[in-house]
């Protein structure tokens, strides 16, 4: 997973709200495990209407997605945050997620920014005014989501979450991060207790309560 600090520029200003993650990715896209070349199906009911803001050019290759209140709800499919993602969606920012897509979003680098419905409003708003020349940016370091009009709008983030978003941290980033205490560990046990390797040397060893092995 590449690292998080900061997503700036165009931001599709959608706003609908309880959009499912059927939405997100039909079920028919479901087939694969593959992560690349789902974001030919993402929103494919809605882009398959005419004027629909996902082939509008303006905001072709927008990193930023400004949705509405519940957003990510229905199905828990991993596969609604790797469309987003081949997409080219880093943030989607709406008052309230689903809690399964926010993890699944999170697993995937993708931030998930909680804002007051009135904030979302306003960047709603800003997003439509000129696209292309007013981004909208959402920065880690600071917590803040940032408009050339001088908006400021805080917004929270797991602590733990904001780190591995930041240091680019998934569950195998995370794992290889304790390697050096993870072979210490396992030293010590194949010391301890080296039967568990199945090494010989062994037959004669009493199990109690089991016999001789």
């Amino acid at each position: 997973m590449e690292p998080v600090r900061e997503v700036s520029g165009t931001a599709y200003p959608w706003g609908a709200k309880n959009i499912d993650t059927d939405v997100i990715i039909p079920a028919h896209w479901l087939k694969t495990i593959k992560r690349s070349g789902l974001g030919k199906g993402a929103f494919e009911t809605v882009r398959a209407q005419p004027g629909n803001i996902f082939d509008d050019p303006r905001y072709a290759g927008a990193p930023i997605l400004i949705a509405g209140d519940n957003f990510g709800c229905g199905s828990s499919r991993e596969h609604a945050a790797w469309a987003l993602a081949d997409m080219g969606v880093k943030a989607v920012i709406a008052p309230s997620f689903s809690d399964i897509f926010s993890g699944n979003a999170f697993k995937n680098g993708i931030v998930p920014v909680v804002l007051p419905q009135e904030q979302v409003d306003r960047l709603l708003e800003v997003a439509q005014q000129s696209p292309g020349d007013q981004p909208v940016t959402v920065d880690l370091e600071t917590m803040t989501v940032t408009t050339p009009y001088q908006d400021r709008f805080a917004f929270e983030l797991d602590p733990f979450r904001r780190r591995c978003l930041m240091e680019g941290l998934d569950e195998v980033g995370l794992t290889l991060a304790k390697d050096t205490a993870i072979s210490k560990f396992e030293e010590r046990l194949d010391s301890e207790r080296p039967w568990i390797k199945g090494e010989s040397g062994y037959e004669g060893l009493v199990i109690e309560g089991a016999g001789r092995t």
